[in-house]
């Protein structure tokens, strides 16, 4: 890498420093896995042997990374590792011979009516003593709101004039696409969100469900200097989607005319609610926007993830998705074309929907008793670590043995690691499942160790925290048996005083 920096002592101009140093630093993001952190790992090495070599590549380095570095720790390690360098009389190189400040000069944003992506614009120049030294530069990101608001894709440009043009004669030709300015303050709330969640999908673990583009690795360094740039937005307070609003905006919908046709009612309202979550869960707040590709997101890859749909519903979904684009489409400002397309990808989508949306109850032989037993608030994802952490729900009926509550997760945890159980103060039938045989005492350690299950059965039952069930996943996918797993992760929770400090342990497993 330090031999790939002599590069940089070719280079004239800032920029083009930035984005070399940038491209450098970024060949080793997709290095990220879990507990590997190679900011520190390779970063911090590959700076204290620059700093050791004491050559002119290596201040050329060593000044790039105080600009572009992707932690504060690194640019400061930069900075002192320059500053050593230049006191030795190492000479630096050209682009770096005078101090430049970089300004932003204007910010903009390209959009679609349907609201699926946002095109950010930020327009910067480097000034000397106040004055402009070079031309403009622009740094274009691209942030996908159906993937969860991540950076997509980035690029940078010198033709500035040329890239606004563009993107103000398309908004003229297009009816659905605008073109408009923003305050620097927003744009940054923008790009550090968006960085924010393309970070925590890098380091989700080592085959995340995001992979970032090259040009956005390879920029990752350039767009944080950018973005710190920009001032900070004044803070704004948003109104939460709470339960009873979101009951309100279901109403309005079950009561307008484009829900007139739906004949089960019960159902329209729970696939309402649905959608509803969604948008402001999954959609930032936003249930009232539609598009074509947000309600196949929502069909093909939401609901079949994290929603335990009734048969009934399973059939109406499609038919008041359909009335929900009709209704809230013109709150949106869509024109007719626009409705039509989004209600045609909504039909367009419907057979793969029936296909690919899988109900636990068929699909793995569970009783539609045991399945609403583990999923009482209809979260499908949560179904498989709860059927780790509580097995014998699949072949109990009693109410004692109810995993929703702390009694009920007691007594199954009881018989299933001691073979012993409570046995209910109310009589019990002959046809019990379960008889009264098992009934032995716990002495004191079994009580502990009771009360340690318990607590991990209630992290795996609340996922928390979220990287609790992947650890757990990782150890079983290595042929350790479920008792194994378990200890393993009690050890895990009793070795951690702290959240932070269980979280290093779990991805470390």
């Amino acid at each position: 890498m330090l031999r790939g920096a002599r590069a940089l002592l070719s280079l004239r101009h800032p920029l083009d420093a930035e984005l070399t140093v940038s491209e450098l630093l970024g060949s080793w993001q997709e290095m990220r896995s879990r507990g590997i952190d190679p900011d520190r790992l390779v970063g911090e090495g590959l700076l204290d042997y620059a700093r050791r070599a004491a050559t002119p590549a290596a201040l050329a380095l060593l000044t790039g990374v105080s600009s572009v570095g992707v932690s504060a720790r690194h640019r400061l390690l930069a900075r002192r590792g320059a500053r050593e360098l230049a006191a030795l009389g190492v000479p630096g190189p050209h682009w770096a011979s005078v101090p430049v400040t970089v300004r932003p000069v204007g910010t903009y944003v390209s959009r679609s009516l349907f609201g699926d992506v946002d095109e950010l614009v930020c327009v910067y120049r480097h000034e000397v003593d106040g004055q402009p030294e070079g031309d403009e530069h622009a740094l274009v990101a691209v942030i996908d709101h159906n993937s969860g608001g991540v950076l997509r894709d980035a690029w940078v440009s010198t033709k500035v004039e040329r890239l606004l043009r563009h993107c103000a004669e398309q908004a003229e030709r297009d009816p659905l696409a605008s073109f408009t300015a923003v305050s620097p303050g927003r744009a940054r709330s923008m790009l550090s969100s968006a960085l924010g969640r393309t970070l925590r999908l890098m380091a989700a673990g080592e085959q995340p469900a995001f992979r970032p583009s090259r040009s956005v690795t390879e920029l990752l360094g350039f767009v944080r200097a950018r973005t710190r740039v920009l001032p900070p937005e004044p803070p704004v307070r948003a109104t939460p989607w709470r339960r009873d609003r979101r009951a309100t905006l279901a109403a309005r919908f079950l009561a307008s005319d484009a829900a007139a046709d739906l004949s089960d009612s019960y159902a329209a309202g729970r696939c309402a609610e649905h959608i509803i979550d969604y948008g402001c869960d999954a959609d930032f707040g936003r249930p009232l926007r539609v598009s074509p590709r947000k309600v196949e997101t929502f069909l093909l890859e939401w609901l079949p993830r994290r929603v335990l749909l009734l048969p009934e519903e399973q059939e109406a979904m499609p038919h008041v998705l359909a009335a929900w684009v009709r209704w809230a489409g013109p709150f949106q400002g869509l024109p007719e074309i626009a409705l039509h397309a989004t209600i045609d990808a909504v039909w367009e989508a419907t057979a793969v929907f029936t296909r690919s949306y899988w109900d636990p109850s068929s699909t793995f032989g569970l009783r539609r008793e045991a399945v609403n037993r583990l999923l009482p608030d209809g979260d499908l994802s949560a179904l498989p670590r709860r059927m780790f952490a509580f097995p014998l729900v699949t072949e109990l009926d009693e109410e004692e043995f109810d995993p929703a509550t702390r009694a009920g997760r007691r007594a199954l945890l009881r018989l299933d690691h001691f073979g012993s159980y409570d046995p209910p103060k109310a009589p019990r039938g002959r046809h019990s499942a379960v008889s009264e045989e098992p009934h032995r005492p716990l002495d004191r350690l079994d009580e502990e160790a009771l009360d340690a299950h318990e607590r991990l059965a209630d992290r795996l039952w609340r996922g928390d925290p979220p990287n609790l069930w992947p650890a757990a996943q990782r150890l079983l996918d290595r042929g350790l048996p479920r008792s194994a797993v378990l200890e393993t992760l009690l050890v895990a929770l009793s070795g951690a005083e702290e959240e932070s400090a269980l979280v290093k342990i779990l991805d470390e497993l």
